[in-house]
Formats: C-alpha cells, structure tokens, sequence
C-alpha cells in the first residue's frame, strides 16, 4: 500500500467516531517506533513532520522512509504523511512535490514577521483564508489533503510562537470552511504546544463547547487538536531523575483527550510525548551504564520507549483495529473526489429530415 491522502483516513474516522493519533517524527527511531505500534495495534497511522524536521533529517531522505514504511514494510496499514504547521505556500508546495500526502497551512500566523518579542503577529481572518485558499489550490490539483487553522495556540513548537492566543470562534470557523474548502481544520480551545501547556496550580481545562459547535456547523470536516500530548508524570520523573530538567511539566489528560474525540476531535497531534520518552530512555542509559557509547546501546531503549507509549495512545484514541476497513486511495484516485467529471449532456437527436411530398403525376 502507498501512502494515503489523510483525507481517507480521516473521513473513516469521522464516520466510526474515534481519533488518530499524528505523531511527530526527526528520526529513523521515532518512525520505526510509531509505524510499528501501529502495526501492532492494527491502527490508521499520521505520520508528521514540522519544517525544522525537514530541515534537521534532510527532507527528502525524511519523505523516503516514510514511503519506504508505508509500501514495503508495512503495507497493511493506512498511512500518511503530513507537513505539520505549513509557515508558507513554498514550503506546501515542496512537501507537495516530495510526496507528501497532506499538508497543513497554518494561515493563523504570519511566519515571515516576529514582534519585538519574537514572537510571530497572528493574521486577519482575511488574510488567513487567502493564504489558506492559495494552500488548498495547490495541494488539491495533486489529491493532496490539506489542515488549516483559525484560532491560535500558546507554547511553544519548534519557533512556533503566538503573539496571544486566540479561541476559535465557531462562526468563523464554519465560514472559514466554506470560503477555503480545507479538508481538515485545527481548533484553538485552550491547549498549547510544548511540555507546560497549564499554569502550575491551575485547573486544567479546555472549551470542549468550542468542538460541539463547530462539529455542528461543519461535521464533514476533520477537526484537529493540536497541543495534544499528554506529558505522563512518569516521563518527565525518568527524566528528571536522570539529570534532566523539566519540573512542573503538565499536559492533557488521556481522559480529556477522550472527550474531545467523542465530540467530533478526529485527529489528535503528539509530539511531546514522543520527545520525553526518547530522552529519559537515553538519559537512563547514560548515568546506570556510562561505559556504552555505542549510539545503538541508547537508541534501540529509547525506540522501545517510544513504542511503548505509541500503543497506549491509539487504544486510548479508539484507532486500534481500524486499520483494515477500508480500502486505500491514492492521491490521484483523490483528484475524482476534488474534481468531479462534469456530467455530459445526452447528444441532442437530429431531427430527421422532412420527406418532401412526392409530385403528383398530372
């Protein structure tokens, strides 16, 4: 099976009710580890990818291995390729080009500008639509999915920064729907990115009525929950207890996580979570046997811990067992759902010629 558009992968999930987990990826380990829980687990499976992951594993040799997982090793396994939080049109097209699968514009924030505290201006709501319209344009002419978003996020992502945050306001996110044609959109509804998504001391709480609504006004379209990881107490303890430094880290609760999905939450963004178990796996290995130094001797822990947690994820989100339901598209057979053929209208008949009355012999 090659890569699938996101866009099956996430319509089927809309239809059976559950999330899929879309799991950041930097490394070889961290796509073995993933695609391999979802083997397991016989899960639909997000594979993506933040442009500074393109930058740090080389984008096309990141794109390759995704392919190579997806057609060769595990073939049985519905699979795509995303380019987590798009800053440009350049960018969507390149990933476009590489065989990618999906990609997202993130039109909430302008990428090519950062204020005096360096952090990147949110756009209008104009603005968002015409960059997103662009976005959609492009990736759509290839059977390509794409994720916008309207409203932004706190924290921080790679340097993806917010000036403030702004709640999705559901209006606008059934006009903006309408006015791009996105096939997925991400809510902004308290979460954020990074390890501290909550003051310490506060109540952890999001506007879950955000998602009924907007489920409401648009339920054909895949809503998205990025800010998603979950930050387990028992992560960040391996890791401080190794030498690391990440005190208070907080994030979503599994069960919160649940009660999006069952209100129309259908893709579900991890990429903390990934990270805090890659390194307390490493630091583990480091202090009880610093005479390894072969990179293999901390690599092949830390994939298994990635595993590990890769498995709870996509029971917990629902996705497991689904894997098997439905048939692959691919990007092109994706074109006849973006591009209809236009009916041909029935030939007319032609009108049969009109015998003329024969003489009559005088």
């Amino acid at each position: 099976m090659s890569l699938v558009p996101m866009k099956l992968i996430l319509d089927e999930a809309n239809k059976a009710g559950y999330g899929v987990g879309a799991f950041n990826v930097n490394n070889m380990e961290q796509l073995q580890a993933i695609c391999a829980a979802a083997a397991e687990t016989s899960s639909p499976v997000i594979i993506q990818v933040s442009r500074n992951a393109l930058k740090y594993a080389d984008k096309g040799l990141l794109a390759a291995m995704v392919s190579y997982m997806a057609e060769k090793k595990y073939p049985q396994i519905p699979m795509s390729l995303h380019l987590d939080h798009g800053p440009d049109l350049e960018t969507v097209a390149e990933c476009v080009k590489l065989g990618f699968t999906s990609v997202m514009i993130d039109g909430s924030l302008d990428y090519s500008r950062k204020d005096e505290k360096g952090k990147h201006p949110a756009r209008s709501f104009e603005e968002n639509v015409a960059i997103t319209k662009a976005a959609v344009k492009i990736a759509h002419a290839a059977g390509v999915t794409v994720e916008g978003e309207i409203g932004t996020l706190g924290g921080i992502e790679d340097d993806t920064v917010a000036g403030a945050v702004h709640l999705t306001d559901p209006v606008e996110a059934e006009e903006f729907v309408k006015q791009t044609g996105v096939d997925a959109l991400a809510l902004a509804i308290g979460t954020s990115h990074g390890a501290y998504k909550f003051p310490v001391g506060h109540e952890i709480k999001l506007a879950l009525d955000i998602i009924d609504d907007v489920h409401r006004r648009s339920p054909k379209t895949a809503l998205v929950m990025h800010g998603s990881s979950s930050v387990p107490k028992q992560m960040v303890d391996l890791v401080n207890q190794y030498g690391g430094k990440v005190p208070n880290a907080v994030g979503v609760p599994t069960a919160m996580i649940q009660d999006a999905i069952k209100r129309g939450m259908r893709k579900v963004n991890i990429d903390t979570d990934g990270r805090l178990a890659i390194t307390g796996a490493i630091r583990k290995v480091f202090v009880e046997q610093p005479q390894k130094f072969d990179p293999r001797d901390y690599l092949g822990p830390a994939r298994e811990a990635v595993k590990a947690w890769m498995l709870e994820e996509m029971k917990a989100f629902g996705t497991a067992g689904h894997a098997g339901d439905y048939k692959p598209v691919s990007t092109k057979d994706m074109l006849k759902v973006y591009f209809p053929a236009k009916k041909k209208a029935a030939p007319k008949k032609a009108a049969k010629p009109v015998k003329k009355a024969a003489k009559r012999k005088k």
